[in-house]
């Protein structure tokens, strides 16, 4: 089996997360692993949300290992008409579709096919994760676990970059708000205690927060956005509760716990907040020998010349650099960065053997 091959066989399997169903895509990546002399272990946070973890057959005490990690869930199909199956990876004109061929399917298939070329060589660790999508279940999971390598040399996510390699990526602070009330006639609002207006105020102060004093030279400023308010249960009644969901992309430097209290103080006793997800940002040294080689090394590959930049998402690169001693990261993978969850999904393959070839490259180096 080839990498394109293997690209269209992890396509067709349905991981569409919700519900995820990582299982049997995670097994039969672990097979493949596993007959190339990888010692392959699977640890699942849920049922059917399996991860997996698979060392080369090379150990070396002296040499800690590169880890390469993907995931295998993918988001939704969405409510458009596909014109293409998402699951059939059709393959025509130097292009493999489906849900998932470029976030990012494609890039497992490639480090697994560069694992298995190199992996008798050289010290390599494969981190495949599940539910990466809805906040990095598995990879956080694995860390919490502690089944991940407690050093590493480098940690390179297959995520879309069209090969190109991002050092950095922002953190993600998830909050829900509650603001409770007391219910009361719609017709005597007098009487009740309106618990969407206190939401409302809310909201209205988060809108005029300022992250004074923050930036990071490569991500820029964290942002917030409120992405969804309910409240009340029908027109007629003084709602006596309201939810807001806020999501803010942090830089590092930027430490969440602190910025909740501020956030907090903002907001007075209008709201009471909760963790959704927690996750910091991360920014790899650009000067970093490490860095410097792989950015020469993918030059051959790449439209333009390499430069210092990063991704405003987050990715698995952060629970997992934390886990293993925070050492040089990049993302770095086929996929197309505009094709990320869009209908009609689909990567080049001639980005796929690239790839390859530059995570053997990596790997030898």
């Amino acid at each position: 089996m080839d990498v394109i091959e293997l690209t269209r066989r992890l396509i067709r399997f349905d991981t569409v997360n919700p519900p995820g169903r990582e299982d049997a895509c995670a097994r039969f990546v672990g097979q493949q692993l596993k007959a190339g002399g990888f010692n392959v272990s699977y640890h699942a946070f849920a049922p059917g949300r399996t991860s997996l973890i698979a060392h080369s057959p090379v150990t070396d005490d002296e040499d800690a290992p590169i880890v390469l990690s993907g995931h295998l869930d993918t988001v939704p199909l969405g409510s458009a008409p596909w014109r293409h199956d998402p699951l059939a990876a059709d393959l025509l004109d130097g292009k493999i579709y489906g849900r998932g061929a470029s976030d990012m399917k494609a890039g497992v298939a490639a480090m697994v096919m560069a694992a298995l070329v190199e992996g008798p060589q050289v010290p390599v660790t494969l981190v495949i994760s599940a539910g990466e999508e809805t906040g990095c279940e598995g990879a956080r999971f694995l860390a919490a676990e502690q089944r991940l390598p407690m050093q590493a040399r480098a940690l390179v996510i297959g995520e879309p970059t069209a090969n190109q390699p991002l050092i950095g990526h922002k953190g993600a602070l998830w909050l829900e708000l509650e603001a409770t009330g007391r219910s009361a006639h719609g017709s005597q609002p007098e009487l009740g205690d309106n618990a969407i207006h206190k939401a409302a105020e809310a909201v209205n102060r988060l809108a005029h927060y300022r992250f004074d004093g923050f930036s990071h030279p490569l991500l820029g400023k964290p942002s917030l956005n409120v992405g969804t308010i309910q409240g009340g249960s029908n027109i007629n009644s003084v709602p006596d509760r309201a939810l807001i969901g806020v999501d803010i992309r942090s830089v590092p430097g930027l430490g969440h716990n602190v910025l909740r209290q501020d956030l907090e103080a903002l907001c007075g006793d209008l709201v009471r907040f909760r963790n959704l997800t927690d996750m910091e940002g991360f920014a790899s040294d650009p000067q970093d020998p490490w860095i410097q080689m792989v950015s020469k090394l993918v030059t051959p590959y790449v439209e333009e010349l390499p430069v210092p930049r990063a991704a405003p998402y987050f990715t698995d690169a952060a629970p997992l650099a934390a886990a293993c001693n925070r050492p040089p990261t990049i993302l770095l993978g086929p996929g197309e960065p505009s094709q990320a969850h869009q209908t009609d999904e689909y990567v080049f393959t001639r980005r796929i053997e690239d790839a390859l070839a530059i995570y053997r490259k990596i790997l030898r180096s």
